[in-house]
């Protein structure tokens, strides 16, 4: 009996400094792939507080921005998958390796299977928006007016293979219509021109268009969700209008490769709790996001999903990087 008592000892004495090394206790960069300012940039920073105190070590915020995120993600893809270098993603993660293969160049990544998911953070629907002084009240009479005349209406984006060209793209097939894209180096100017009338309408989130909005300059005639949102209970969703497509914007952290599951259950833990506080649970509706609580093996299947979907529709509309 003392033989046994003295191995499980050993065996006890061993095991436990490999569980304490597995536990994070060093500071945490945790990379937006943006420049400072943006809102993934706005929501790893309110992430950054509580979950600094969560973890009982410092997060913090790094930006790498370029190549439409992939800099960042793969700067987070090649660290050491200890927990200490984690991703603020966005739905471009889904979207760059279909638009590389498009452009003839391999794949950087495939995110489902390249990258540790961790945790599904936020979600925000798209928004079909029009300018303020915009003959066009609802999304009926803009499809209308482009079934007439598909040069007549110009539909900005942030540029091609952006995520609102994609979701352009795939609210064209789902309306039968075609429009005219033009796309831009980044969203402000694109939204700065539908505020002039340039060009007819773009796809935004909420979180930018609100304050637009509340001020006249814009006006969203639709909504890509199943249901109305809160801010907006006056504008009917896609759904209503007759364009079968729910889409929109997310945002989750990962980290690379291979994070043990002792570290990788900390970091949901802490995550989740972070998530909860009030912190965030007072500021996500002011930002337009609604929480998304998804856990690694869920927000891997999204991954999966997401990167299948736009895939298809990068392929389907002929789309190629610039």
């Amino acid at each position: 009996m003392m033989t046994i008592t003295r191995r499980a000892l050993v065996a006890s004495a061993l095991f436990a400094p490999a569980v304490a090394r597995a536990q994070i206790t060093r500071p945490v960069r945790l990379i937006v792939p943006f420049a400072a300012g943006g809102g993934s940039d706005t929501l790893a920073r309110l992430l950054s507080v509580p979950l600094t105190e969560r973890l009982g070590q410092p997060v913090v915020v790094e930006n790498r921005a370029g190549a439409g995120s992939q800099i960042g993600a793969e700067a987070v893809m090649r660290s050491a998958p200890d927990g200490t270098t984690l991703l603020l993603g966005d739905t471009p993660l889904a979207t760059i390796p279909a638009v590389q293969v498009a452009g003839g160049r391999p794949a950087p990544f495939d995110a489902a299977r390249d990258f540790s998911p961790v945790a599904a953070l936020a979600i925000a629907p798209a928004l079909v928006v029009v300018g303020g002084q915009s003959r066009f009240r609802t999304l009926g009479e803009l499809l209308a007016a482009a079934r007439a005349n598909p040069a007549a209406i110009d539909f900005a984006s942030a540029g091609v293979a952006s995520s609102t060209h994609l979701i352009l793209e795939l609210l064209q097939m789902r309306a039968g219509v075609r429009v005219t894209h033009v796309p831009y180096r980044g969203a402000a100017p694109a939204v700065q021109d539908v505020l002039a009338g340039t060009v007819q309408a773009t796809i935004m989130a909420l979180a930018t268009a609100a304050p637009l909005v509340q001020s006249g300059q814009i006006r969203v005639i639709g909504v890509a969700s199943e249901q109305r949102i809160a801010a907006m209970p006056d504008v009917p969703t896609l759904k209503e209008q007759g364009v079968d497509l729910v889409s929109g914007f997310w945002w989750g952290v990962l980290g690379p490769l291979g994070i043990p599951d002792p570290v990788l259950a900390q970091l949901v833990t802490a995550i989740e709790a972070s998530m909860a506080s009030e912190a965030m649970t007072a500021r996500l509706p002011a930002l337009g996001l609604n929480r998304l609580a998804l856990g690694p093996a869920e927000f891997r299947a999204l991954l999966a999903s997401e990167t299948r979907r736009w895939g298809e529709v990068v392929q389907a509309a002929g789309i190629k990087p610039e």
